[in-house]
């Protein structure tokens, strides 16, 4: 009986590339994302005057600071530990070290999870996308339009644009964790397996170059004259 793992178990994603080629391509693009992100809240740092944003009061009522010194320092942390992860998960595909993918398959898991719980709120308290719109800046394009649509048919826009999000990082996930399964099979077939004797030691090839071995033809009998 084939288990589940090994029933959506592949070599290849989208369609094309090899897992191992994904898994790179996916943690140079994601260090790429967070290099860009560190870059900006670095010169919000250095330039704290342009880069900070306030909310008059003339749109929510109080004057907030949304990002201050101490938030730009946490966003700055998670960046780097990021582009830590990320550039783990691309080593340890480029140079076929499962451990090294471990970190940044967990990083997936927990991204999926915190999507889910987005779509299951939105789906146990629907008011929430309204109060959200309302809490959008004045100048925020077509705001007007959006606030007088449906309830229910917002709710459903927001529900699909969430379940399509998903699918596609559980593709992903997918991916990853087939680039893990791969790399991890391959440290495992490569092991060569000693057999020792009385006095000679044996050195065996993996199964599968075992098995595609023609077989030794046997010896010719003894006769006697």
């Amino acid at each position: 009986m084939i288990s589940p793992w090994d029933r959506w178990y592949s070599t290849s994603c989208c369609l094309c590339c090899h897992v191992r080629t994904g898994t790179i391509i996916l943690g140079i693009w994601y260090m790429l994302i967070n290099a860009v992100v560190l870059l900006i809240l670095l010169s919000a740092l250095n330039d704290p005057v342009q880069y900070r944003y306030h909310l008059t009061s003339s749109e929510l009522g109080t004057d907030i600071d949304v990002m201050d010194d101490a938030n730009i320092c946490i966003a700055t942390a998670i960046s780097l530990l990021m582009i830590l992860i990320c550039g783990m998960a691309t080593y340890g595909a480029y140079k076929q070290h499962a451990a090294w993918i471990i970190p940044f398959f967990c990083y997936q898991i927990f991204d999926f999870a915190l999507n889910t719980l987005v779509a299951v709120s939105v789906v146990v308290y629907p008011n929430t996308v309204q109060d959200y719109l309302q809490q959008l800046p004045g100048t925020f394009p077509y705001k007007e339009d959006i606030m007088s649509t449906n309830n229910a048919c917002l709710v459903f826009a927001v529900l699909l644009f969430v379940g399509c999000i998903l699918s596609f990082k559980a593709y992903l996930i997918g991916c990853v964790w087939n680039c893990y399964r791969y790399v991890s099979g391959r440290g495992t077939t490569e092991v060569l397996v000693y057999v020792t004797t009385n006095d000679t030691a044996v050195l065996l090839p993996p199964y599968e170059e075992a098995v595609a071995l023609p077989p030794k033809e046997p010896p010719p009998q003894y006769m006697e004259p």
